[in-house]
């Protein structure tokens, strides 16, 4: 059996390395990140099984990571773990998206504990189907990442494979870049820059120049849309 892959994303460097040995020698395999934008690049580039997560860190709080792997990955359990301690903290952590807040000091027992019952449920909720998304005669894959057009295999960067996955979860309806750019980028991207209109072009290239029925339009002063014809 494969091992689980956590993601500890912790500024406190002893905390960071003290939970990394104790989760490495309880059979997990661990990544850690020491401020929020590594963190956020770290889940970009990897699948998780499970996130532990500070709230107090440079670069990108653990409110809005949290909320950012929420909209990435909805199944992914989420543990907080912090020094603060107010009631309203732990509100806006759990509608952050969190499944588990757990306040400093803390004991490792308890947070492995938490960390298996989480593993279990997950693992307990993945479907067994595969969960393909079309429209005409293009499929994506999310289980295997692979994006097919009229049978054949289109290579796709893993931004223009999550830009392809949201406009087909949304097919037939208008997303605006604003809509694009919380949801495919995260909620603190910049939406005056043009890198969205660059993403849809190399998407525009890769799956629709190359076949007659173009799946891909805009809607000027609104947005695109991904037609099922």
């Amino acid at each position: 059996m494969e091992e689980e892959k956590l993601l500890v994303i912790e500024d406190e460097a002893k905390i960071a390395d003290t939970l990394k040995l104790g989760l490495f020698e309880n059979g997990y395999r661990v990544d850690v990140a020491y401020d929020g934008i590594q963190g956020q690049q770290l889940f970009q580039a990897n699948e998780y099984n499970l996130v532990i997560l500070d709230i107090n860190l440079p670069g990108i709080n653990g409110y809005q990571l949290c909320k950012d792997f929420r909209i990435a990955d909805p199944d992914v359990p989420i543990i907080m773990l912090t020094s603060l301690i107010e009631l309203d903290d732990k509100v806006e952590g759990y509608e952050a998206g969190a499944d588990d807040y757990i306040v400093k000091p803390f004991a490792f027992k308890e947070l492995l504990l938490k960390i298996k019952v989480f593993l279990k449920r997950a693992s307990n909720h993945h479907p067994s189907e595969t969960c393909i998304l079309s429209a005409g005669d293009l499929d994506l894959n999310s289980d295997s990442k692979e994006v097919r057009r009229n049978h054949k295999l289109i290579n796709l960067t893993a931004k223009e494979f999550q830009l392809l996955e949201y406009l087909l979860q949304k097919k037939n309806k208008v997303v605006s870049r604003n809509d694009i750019a919380t949801n495919v980028w995260g909620i603190d991207f910049d939406t005056n820059t043009n890198v969205i209109d660059v993403y849809i072009n190399y998407l525009r290239n890769k799956i629709d120049k190359p076949f007659q029925q173009k799946l891909i339009q805009t809607q000027i002063g609104m947005g695109y849309i991904l037609k099922d014809p």
